[in-house]
C-alpha cells in the first residue's frame, strides 16, 4: 500500500478499516478518549487476528490527539454520522494535513461537497463510503466534490484497489446508491413487523430463505445501528418509523447496545 492511512475515529467503521488497512501497512488511528482508545485496541486485535495468522495488530498506532495524524498521506474522518461532528473533526484535519495528503469522509449519507468546504480543502477531498463491516464488504463507493482533481480521484482508486476492495464511483446524493435504495426496504419492514405483529426473526427469516439475503432487514438495522439508521432515514428523507424512533429514544441501539429488534445479549 503506497498510502499510509491516518483514521480520525475508534468505532466499528474506523477499526474494520484500520484492520484491513493493516493487512497491507502501516495505519495511524486516533482515538478521543483513554476508554475508546482501549476499546478500539481491541476491535483492532480481534479483527487483525481473524484476517491474518502474522501480528498485522501491531502496525496499528492509536494516538490521542488529532495533530498526530499529519504524517499520514490519507487522512480519513470515521466518526459519528453527524455534521457538525464531522465538520469539526475534518476542519482540523484540514489545518493538520500537508499540501499533498488526500482527505476524506467515511459518511453514509451527508453532502461530501458541504463536508469537504469544511476542510478548506475541497480540491482534496473524497467520500470513501466503505461498508460495515469493513474487513468482509467488498464495495467501497466513491463520491466528491466537483472541485476534486484528478490525481486525488487517482489516488482514492488506487486505495481501494490497494485494500482489497471494488470501488465504485457514485454521485454526491444523499446516502449515495445503496443506502438510497436499501433503507426504504429495511425501513418497510419495520412497517410490516408494526402491521402484522410478526416476531422479528420471523421477518428475517421469509426475507433469508425467500429472497437469498444473508441477513434479515430487521438484524440489518440492529447492525447499521439504529442511531445511525435513523440519521440515514433523514438524510435522505425517508420517513422513520416511530419503533425506531422509540428505540432510538429508549438508547436500544441494536447490536452495539445489545438490545434493539433482537436480544443481542443471549
Amino acid at each position: 500500500m503506497e498510502e499510509r492511512l491516518g483514521i480520525a475515529g475508534s468505532g466499528a467503521i474506523a477499526c474494520g478499516l484500520a484492520a484491513t488497512a493493516a493487512q497491507h501497512g502501516e495505519v495511524l488511528l486516533w482515538a478521543r478518549s483513554e476508554r475508546s482508545a482501549d476499546r478500539a485496541r481491541g476491535m483492532v486485535s480481534k479483527w487483525c487476528g481473524k484476517l491474518s495468522e502474522e501480528p498485522i495488530a501491531d502496525r496499528v498506532t492509536i494516538v490521542s490527539t488529532l495533530e498526530e495524524l499529519a504524517g499520514a498521506t490519507f487522512l480519513v474522518e470515521a466518526v459519528a454520522e453527524d455534521h457538525a461532528t464531522k465538520a469539526g473533526v475534518l476542519s482540523e484535519l484540514g489545518r493538520h494535513s500537508n499540501g499533498t495528503a488526500v482527505l476524506a469522509t467515511t459518511t453514509s449519507s451527508l453532502s461530501v461537497a458541504e463536508l469537504a468546504r469544511e476542510t478548506g480543502k475541497a480540491d482534496r477531498f473524497v467520500g470513501l463510503h466503505v461498508f460495515n463491516p469493513v474487513p468482509k464488504m467488498d464495495l467501497i463507493e466513491l463520491a466528491y466534490a466537483p472541485e476534486a482533481v484528478d490525481e486525488v480521484r487517482a489516488r482514492a482508486r488506487d486505495l481501494c484497489g490497494a485494500l482489497g476492495k471494488t470501488a465504485v464511483e457514485v454521485p454526491d446524493i444523499a446516502g449515495f446508491v445503496v443506502n438510497r435504495l436499501l433503507f426504504p426496504y429495511l425501513f418497510s419492514a419495520v412497517d410490516l413487523l408494526e402491521e402484522t405483529g410478526m416476531d422479528p426473526a420471523a421477518i428475517d427469516r421469509c426475507m433469508q430463505l425467500g429472497a437469498g439475503h444473508p441477513m434479515g432487514p430487521l438484524a440489518l438495522l440492529d447492525y447499521v445501528g439504529l442511531d445511525v439508521s435513523k440519521a440515514i432515514g433523514e438524510a435522505i428523507g425517508t420517513k422513520v418509523p416511530a419503533r425506531v424512533e422509540a428505540l432510538v429514544a429508549a438508547g436500544d441501539l441494536g447490536k452495539k447496545t445489545g438490545r434493539g429488534f433482537i436480544d443481542w445479549t443471549k
